[in-house]
């Protein structure tokens, strides 16, 4: 059999060798569990399942454990929000920017996980020598002078493997994996705040334009006013001073536009960067509050459920992992660790007979280098990871207990939203009649031009105020939809498929004897 061949066959057995040893180690530091889904079974003590909001307003409803649709915008039944939507997730940068965290920490991981293998190099050189042959007990002699100068060829592979028999390198590849989970979740995390503050932001788009076609009309009455006094002061029926108020109520009234337009104007190009476009390159659709369905029906995930769907939740569970994994780390940092190195070389004084069998040359070797005296810097080094591992776990049982805050307020907020929408509602009617009434009064000379416009501006209050509660309701149903963790999960399975554990043996051996 050729040296090739045996040296092939000899650095493969050290191969197999460390990779056994590795395989057979133990793991130290504690075993990752998830934490304990959380007994609840309701958000609030109310636990109402009818949001009215009164007669003339629809009533919204709660569907206990029921999920989220994917797409679930589309319940608000309005294409230009679906399109919008849709051209968001395509064109987001910070969705794009999260993706990109993700596949880095995922080759990180990868990356990670290559410390299982032994390490393949073949090395070369060429270089050119003086030896003293006396040293090495080789007297000098007729045509063997003392000092000779010669060139050295060299060519072969090395291999180096260390052992890890303690697990820290497979606790270090798990905390890489549980980083690469921590960003996958971030970008579900962005998703969910992209399509959220996308559907966000059309809605309060439309409530903009509501209320500036209010303000319009309601400018339009203070017209109507001024020019029906000033008729009344050329017949002797009015004073100028009534045709003054009736002046400063139009000027007034005109003063509600400039910051509504602003508002529209921030709102859309707020939009624009949402779906990833400049302000000048794209325009927002006109969105209008008429043609948003309110959705009627909610639901609400329970909160076991919860828990396993919001990406904040799961991002904070990850980095329980990484931590937990780091206490490893640390812990395996303070025994011995092992090395195995191994080199096979054809040596040549001259390049003719490089490959020559009486050229060979090899070496195995085994190193352990144990921990003496680090200044209380390796037991420092764990006490952190145990105390950061602590944190870490507070850290998801408060990230837990505010996500079911925040579902709860959300679902305050909803019921509270339709009492104020039906009793502002109430007031709009009652601000109309009264606003109708007093105009005919004071056309019939009964009433004066100031009961008028105290009228003019009750209306003008019952009207914005309705339009500026029905925005809160359809923003509140947003927020408590992201609360809910949205559909990322069902968006999260379109993504690349999972990729397989590099700590996993049977992937080490499929990984080292396929290359």
């Amino acid at each position: 059999m050729s040296s090739p061949v045996r040296a092939k066959r000899f650095l493969l057995s050290l191969a197999c060798l460390g990779v056994a040893a590795t395989v057979a180690g133990c793991e130290l530091g504690p075993d990752f569990l998830a934490p304990t889904p959380p007994t609840e079974t309701s958000y609030r003590q109310n636990t109402s399942q009818t949001l009215s909001a009164g007669r003339k307003d629809a009533a919204q409803n709660i569907r206990a454990g029921e999920n989220l649709r994917e797409d679930w915008w589309a319940l608000f039944r309005s294409p230009d929000i679906d399109a919008t939507v849709r051209a968001a997730i395509a064109g987001n940068l910070t969705l794009v920017q999260a993706a990109a965290k993700l596949r880095q920490a995922e080759q990180e991981a990868v990356q990670a996980g290559g410390q299982l293998y032994p390490t393949v190099n073949v090395a070369g050189g060429a270089e050119r020598q003086r030896l003293n042959f006396a040293v090495l007990g080789i007297p000098a002699g007729p045509g063997f002078p003392r000092f000779r100068e010669f060139n050295v060829f060299s060519v072969g592979p090395t291999v180096s493997y260390s052992l890890d028999i303690w697990g820290g390198t497979r606790r270090f590849i798990e905390e890489r994996e549980a980083q690469a989970e921590y960003q996958g979740y971030q970008l579900a995390a962005a998703y969910l705040s992209l399509t959220g503050n996308a559907v966000g932001q059309a809605i309060t788009i439309a409530a903009i334009r509501a209320q500036i076609a209010a303000a319009n009309d309601i400018i339009a009455n203070d017209e109507q006013n001024l020019n029906l006094v000033k008729r009344e002061l050329q017949g002797g029926m009015a004073t100028q001073i009534e045709v003054e108020s009736a002046q400063s109520q139009l000027e007034n009234d005109r003063t509600l536009l400039p910051p509504l337009r602003q508002q529209l104007s921030a709102s859309r190009n707020a939009l624009s960067l949402l779906v990833g476009k400049s302000p000048a390159n794209w325009t927002p659709p006109d969105f209008d509050l008429d043609r948003i369905a309110l959705p009627a029906d909610i639901p609400v995930r329970l909160p076991a459920e919860l828990v396993r769907r919001r990406p904040d939740i799961m991002s904070a569970e990850a980095q329980v992992k990484a931590t937990n994994a780091a206490v490893g780390v640390a812990t395996a940092a303070q025994y011995p660790n092992f090395t195995l190195s191994a080199a096979f070389e054809q040596l040549s004084t001259s390049v003719g007979n490089w490959f020559a069998v009486y050229n060979n040359a090899w070496n195995l070797a085994a190193n352990m280098t144990a921990p003496l005296l680090h200044g209380g810097q390796l037991t420092a080094a764990k006490k952190a990871a145990v105390e950061a591992s602590e944190a870490a776990r507070a850290g998801y049982q408060q990230t837990v207990l505010e996500a079911f805050a925040q579902v709860a307020t959300l679902l305050d907020a909803l019921q509270h939203d339709g009492e104020l929408v039906d009793a502002q509602h109430r007031a709009l009617d009652t601000a109309e009649r009264s606003l109708k009434l007093t105009r005919d009064s004071y056309q019939g000379g009964n009433v004066g031009i100031l009961l008028v416009l105290d009228a003019q501006r009750r209306y003008q209050q019952a009207r914005l105020g309705y339009v500026r509660a029905v925005q809160q309701r359809y923003l509140d149903t947003v927020q408590l939809f992201a609360a809910m963790g949205g559909g990322w999960r069902d968006w999260e399975k379109t993504q690349e498929p999972p990729k397989p554990s590099p700590s996993d043996p049977a992937q080490i051996f499929n990984t080292l004897f396929s290359q």
